[in-house]
């Protein structure tokens, strides 16, 4: 009967302990409550702190104030964290109906130092850190190869590249995380500069065979105030361009001027008529007009002869 009882207390502290639950930052992880379903009520809470909790029989929502609340989501009755920081690691606590249920989250970061590919040769440090814990675990290294590793390479090999795993242990339970790692040749160095030739002496052994020469001869005999021969050219050439540019332009605005002196003269012709000067004539006699015949005199009246 002793045995019956403490075999209960038993699965009654483990199923009141939960799961424990292990991701990496900015990942998404679901916490399960135990329970598929509930009644009366459902809250999560992180530590002391509530995030969320549901009336199952009004489906009325309350939520927290802490930082965790804006990435949170609930799935029935699992809790999803979204863009997981170092910081949400902890005790969470599921209440459904009264039956609690604590888990632990554990974040577990993962990088090497120098970050990115390791190059052949180069030394290399494997970081590993877990969050959520009261005390911080041990934890060691194990290579694709399989074999254990304190977490630092002090010459990185072809056969380092792979998938590297930082295991610990919880509970009696091992967990672990793995980082991928890369391994490239080294960076080429650059060429050294060639040897100095007979014409590339350093500044001290400069050495001439002409007593009246010099290191460096005047800058008149190739340059002219400092300037190369085509840079002369080119500013002339220039300059020529630029006058025979301003020759044009005036042309053009003579022939313009021009032009608008004539148009302005038609124009004015055209206001202001010409006047004629006309002279008093008498104004000739109207034609007959056409179509009437002129009336005949009629005969004088016939008188009679006279005979003596």
């Amino acid at each position: 009967m002793k045995m019956l009882v403490w075999f209960g207390l038993v699965l009654g502290a483990l199923s009141a302990a939960g799961n424990v639950f292990v991701t990496k930052p900015e990942q998404t992880v679901t916490l399960e409550c135990g329970v598929n379903n509930f009644r009366g009520s459902l809250e999560w809470r992180r530590g002391d702190q509530r995030i969320f909790s549901v009336d199952g029989k009004t489906g009325f929502k309350r939520k927290g104030t802490i930082d965790i609340v804006s990435r949170s989501y609930d799935r029935t009755t699992n809790l999803e964290v979204r863009r997981v920081k170092l910081e949400d690691a902890g005790k969470f606590t599921c209440v459904a109906d009264g039956n609690t249920k604590e888990h632990t989250l554990l974040v577990v970061s993962v990088s090497t130092n120098p970050s990115g590919d390791l190059h052949l040769g180069s030394e290399v440090a494997l970081t590993c850190q877990v969050s959520g814990l009261d005390t911080a675990p041990a934890v060691h290294w194990k290579g694709p190869d399989g074999k254990l590793n304190s977490g630092s390479l002090k010459s990185v090999a072809r056969s380092d590249a792979g998938t590297w795993k930082c295991e610990f242990s919880h509970g009696g339970q091992t967990y672990s995380e793995s980082i991928d790692i890369k391994v490239t040749d080294p960076p080429t160095p650059p060429p050294p500069p060639p040897p100095p030739g007979p014409s590339q002496s350093s500044p001290g052994s400069h050495k001439t065979t002409c007593p009246n020469c010099t290191a460096n001869p005047p800058s008149g005999a190739s340059d002219l105030l400092g300037l190369k021969w085509w840079v002369w050219v080119a500013i002339g050439v220039g300059c020529l361009v630029m006058i025979l540019l301003m020759v044009f332009v005036i042309c053009l605005c003579k022939k313009i001027k021009t032009k608008k002196r004539r148009l302005q003269k038609m124009r004015n012709s055209r206001q202001f008529p010409k006047k004629y000067c006309q002279c008093n004539r008498p104004t000739a006699v109207g034609k007959p007009q056409q179509g009437r015949r002129r009336e005949k005199p009629s005969a004088p009246p016939l008188q009679p002869l006279l005979i003596e």
